[in-house]
């Protein structure tokens, strides 16, 4: 069986700072280089607020 949830590379829209965060994060995700909030949480998947550059498996 496959799992629900996966990592994600994202770029910050402001710094363009790439980084990897979880799909199903359950606290606020913030940029490590300038603070721009990633992702909320929201129950089960996160909501996702930059660009997702690729699903890692």
């Amino acid at each position: 069986m496959e799992p629900k949830s996966r990592f994600l590379k994202v770029k910050c829209t402001d710094c363009e700072n790439e980084q990897v965060i979880f799909g199903c994060a359950s606290n606020t995700v913030s940029c490590l280089v300038c603070g721009r909030t990633l992702a909320e949480p929201a129950g089960g998947k996160a909501i996702i607020k930059t660009q997702i550059i690729e699903v890692l498996e």
